[in-house]
Order: structure tokens, then C-alpha cells, then sequence
């Protein structure tokens, strides 16, 4: 019998499954739900994989060994447009489709991502604890308007950021692997190097997926260029940044503050970050608007139904399309 059940793991969207997800019962579907209210492991998700066609994956990890063990599941359709917890060279030879939800959120991981610039540069909740333990006072702070932004990465993120940015009238330095100049010319953004961009900008806010080249792209070497009273933001993935190195300099002061909704281990239980009075933290959770939410569980929807049926999801969502043909 073909597999017929699709594992959600989205937490988002348990309260509304009817809105989301009825058309892959109108398929003949069965929705799965995981009820852990957690992310599963990989031997709690290989036990949950028997008769599953596909999966609306989270942050769960797709391994080899995950893949090897469930010949049933065809279809991974990442709830988002990050890939860093699933092997797609497992999946492509296992014969699964990876498919993504690019498109869907870079308006509310900037939202963000400027909030925490925001929040930090106002000391926005230093003055909220003040006022809640009875207390009043004034004192500057930094402020954001003009300052200059430092943006790594200018992808659909990082480029709806700059806009933001900008709107401040905040010079806006960007730094790319492989940059689109003439998007940069049209829009008034420098591209300039990493280190440069690290030891001019007032505001670091990391755009960029995470990948082997790009794990601590931010450490102890790129935090010591930065300015002292500069802040960093990272809603794109804790590994971006060497949590210890940043850790040790927001503790020495060595820079302001950093804002940051990922963590390298999440949730980051036991973290020192937990502990520090300079930082402003959130669950992962930024890039979650109603908008967001709508147009991600769309995007799963539709690919999953697609290549059910043997048709085209669109390529330009599906990492691996190579094995749609197969």
C-alpha cells in the first residue's frame, strides 16, 4: 500500500490544522501530528516515520540514518527556508525531495531583527524593568536613527533589512559572498569586506544561512574588531556566531549588546547568555508572523500535494529537484 500519512512537526499550526492543512486531507491524507510539544529526536522521529509520505519538518534532525531507515517518507517540506538540519546529499540519494518555503518570511525576520535593533540601541528593556520595579529615571541611550547598519548577508532577508535600515536613515554597509552589485548600486548599499563592515557599523545584523564556510563566521577574531559600543543581531542561525567569543565580550563589554532569537543549542538551556544584562533574547520566534505562518504551511501544502501527484512543485523550491525525476 503507497504511504499515505504526512508528519506535521510544526507546533505553529497545531491550533489551526483545519485552515492549513484540509487540503492534504482532501487529498487523502492522513494528518499526523507530533505530540511532543518538542523536537524529536532522531530516534523518536524514525519511530514516527512508518507509512509517512512526507513531512512538515522544523528543526528536527533528517540524517542519513533517518532517511536510510524510512523508505516510506518521499517528501521533507521544510516550514521555512533554512536547510542546515537536513542532509539533502542523504535525502537526494535516498530519493527524498527537499522542498522549501523560500519567499514566504524574509518581511518578518526583518520585522525582527529590527526590533531587536530597536531594543537595544533605546535600552528598551532596561527601562521596562525599571518602571515595573517602581523605579523612574531618564539617562540617554544610544539611539538608532543614523547610525550605521552592517548587514551580512543580503539575500531576501538581509535586502528587506537594509530597507528598514534605511528608512532610519542608516547608512547601510553590506557584505556578501557573492554579491549582486548592480542590486547594491540601485539601492544605496556599500558592499564592502567583512572586517571592514565589522569595524565600522554601529549595528551587525547576520543574514546569512548557515553552512561549513559560514559556522562562526562570527568569533573572538571578528568580535575584537567591532566597536564598543556596537551591537549584534543574529535571527538567522546560532551558528553563525562562536557563542563562548560572544559570550566573553559582552561580559568584558567589549561590545554594547547583542539581540538574538537563535541559539547554537536550542533552547539554550544553561546558557551564559541567559544570565548576561546586555542582551535581548527571543525563542526562535521572529520570523513567525500570521503572514509568515500562512504562506509557509501554503508553501509545504503545495509541494507536498504536487509531487504526490507527480507533478512539478516548482524547482526553484526543491534543492535536490534531481529526484523528481527519478
Amino acid at each position: 500500500m503507497k504511504a499515505n500519512k504526512v508528519l506535521c512537526n510544526i507546533q505553529q499550526i497545531y491550533g489551526r490544522p483545519a485552515q492549513y492543512l484540509q487540503p492534504l486531507r482532501d487529498a487523502g491524507l492522513e494528518i499526523v501530528m507530533n505530540e511532543k510539544g518538542r523536537l524529536l529526536t532522531e530516534d523518536e522521529l524514525i519511530g514516527r516515520l512508518p507509512g509517512v509520505f512526507a513531512t512538515i519538518a522544523g528543526g528536527e534532525p533528517y540524517t542519513e540514518r533517518v532517511f536510510a531507515s524510512s523508505p516510506d517518507l518521499k517528501v521533507v517540506a521544510r516550514f521555512g527556508v533554512g536547510w542546515d538540519k537536513v542532509d539533502v546529499a542523504a535525502a537526494t540519494r535516498h530519493g527524498v525531495a527537499v522542498a522549501m518555503a523560500f519567499g514566504t518570511n524574509h518581511e518578518s525576520v526583518a520585522d525582527g531583527a529590527f526590533a531587536l535593533a530597536i531594543g537595544l540601541s533605546v535600552n528598551l528593556i532596561a527601562h521596562h524593568k525599571l518602571t515595573t520595579s517602581g523605579g523612574w529615571g531618564c539617562g540617554f541611550h544610544p539611539g538608532l536613527w543614523g547610525r550605521v547598519a552592517g548587514i551580512v548577508g543580503l539575500g531576501r532577508i538581509g535586502r528587506a533589512m537594509a530597507r528598514r535600515c534605511q528608512a532610519f536613515a542608516m547608512p547601510v554597509l553590506a557584505y556578501d559572498v557573492a554579491p549582486d552589485q548592480q542590486y547594491a548600486r540601485e539601492h544605496g548599499i556599500e558592499l564592502v569586506p567583512l572586517d571592514h563592515l565589522l569595524s565600522e557599523a554601529d549595528i551587525v545584523s547576520l543574514h546569512t544561512p548557515l553552512l561549513p564556510e559560514t559556522r562562526n563566521i562570527i568569533g573572538a577574531r571578528e568580535l575584537a574588531l567591532m566597536k564598543p559600543t556596537s551591537f549584534i543581531i543574529n535571527t538567522a542561525r546560532g551558528g553563525l556566531i562562536d557563542e563562548d567569543a560572544l559570550c566573553a565580550a559582552l561580559v568584558e563589554r567589549r561590545i554594547a549588546g547583542a539581540g538574538l532569537d537563535v541559539f547554537a543549542r536550542e533552547p539554550p538551556e544553561g546558557s551564559p547568555l541567559l544570565k548576561l544584562d546586555n542582551v535581548l533574547l527571543t525563542p526562535h520566534a521572529l520570523g513567525m508572523d500570521e503572514a509568515a505562518e500562512r504562506l509557509m504551511a501554503g508553501r509545504c501544502v503545495s509541494s507536498i500535494l504536487a509531487i504526490r501527484a507527480g507533478r512539478d512543485p516548482g524547482r526553484e523550491f526543491v534543492l535536490n529537484a534531481q529526484v523528481l525525476a527519478a
